[in-house]
């Protein structure tokens, strides 16, 4: 009999430490780390392809003036850790096709590099060159040409 209260006392006290530890896991995981805000892949895909970069004849540093819009796109990426960004480097007409191709490379990679000491993971971005077969602008003349000059933003996974 006295076997039988000390085996019911002890299954008592397993139950309740078990509930017990049971409701400090349940207030661990609500300490967690909170979830990215849910927001519509439409709108973050907007807000990120939207953006374009434009370097002068021949360049491929980032001027200042977009640097900002960078740092915005950063923090983005940053907050939404799944989304992967291609990073596509064009050129103008002028130039043969392997030079804009090299030079298209180097434009996506500069944007690349920056994002990356902003502090976004390298899985979040991939390069592409399109040299100078994907035009933004068709004809001749520097208004045109300057259109072309860029780098512009894909999403290719959420």
């Amino acid at each position: 009999m006295k076997s039988l209260k000390t085996l019911a006392m002890v299954t008592v006290l397993g139950l309740g430490l078990a509930m017990g530890a049971g409701c400090a896991k349940k207030n661990v995981e609500e300490v967690a780390a909170p979830a990215a805000p849910a927001v519509s892949t439409k709108a973050i895909s907007k807000k990120l392809t939207k953006n374009v970069v434009y370097f002068d004849f021949n360049k491929y540093d980032i001027k200042a003036e977009y640097r900002d819009m960078l740092q915005g796109m950063a923090d983005t990426l940053k907050q939404y850790p799944s989304i992967v960004v291609l990073i596509a480097g064009n050129c103008d007409e002028r130039g043969t096709a392997e030079y804009n191709q090299a030079l298209g490379e180097r434009r996506a990679r500069a944007v690349y590099d920056y994002m990356i000491r902003l502090g976004v993971p390298a899985e979040q971005l991939d390069v592409i060159s399109f040299g100078e077969d994907r035009p933004a602008a068709q004809g001749t003349g520097e208004e045109v040409w300057a259109k072309n000059r860029r780098d512009n933003f894909t999403i290719m996974a959420y």
